[in-house]
């Protein structure tokens, strides 16, 4: 009997995770840039928006903020897989020649200061403390 095999049944099948973080890596700032930085453009400027629904955009931007927190924890964990690929062959991976994993690298480390740049933002909108993002996801 013929079986059929599907992609995720090889081991071989998964891309590679420099793509992998690549891909993660411009999903993440697609979403912080479409979805929290207009949020807090409206929020920046408070005379625009009516006293009675700024309480409402708060709320908004604070889950808008845990999602955020949950999406960098993915890019991040992705991030955390190409270095110990990189680390299993001992070199680093921004040092090595290949031209992907340093877009990876290059690409992970511009979220991350777009996740620094917004988390001062909310911080200062939502009072949340202003490390509490950046430190959990943001450094290595």
């Amino acid at each position: 009997m013929l079986r059929m095999t599907h992609l995720s049944d090889s081991p071989d099948s998964f891309p590679p995770s420099d793509v992998c973080l690549l891909l993660r890596a411009h999903a993440e700032q697609r979403w912080l840039s479409h979805e929290v930085v207009p949020v807090l453009r409206e929020l920046e400027q408070r005379d625009s928006l009516p006293e009675e629904q700024l309480g409402a955009a708060l709320a908004y931007l604070e889950v808008l903020w845990i999602e955020a927190s949950q999406r960098a924890a993915e890019t991040d964990a992705i991030y955390a897989k190409l270095a110990a690929a990189c680390a299993e062959v001992g070199v680093a991976c921004a040092d090595r020649d290949k031209i992907l994993p340093r877009k990876a690298h290059r690409y992970h480390a511009a979220v991350r200061i777009l996740r620094e740049v917004l988390a001062r933002q909310v911080a200062q909108l939502i009072a949340v403390p202003g490390d509490a993002f950046t430190h959990d996801h943001a450094s290595f």
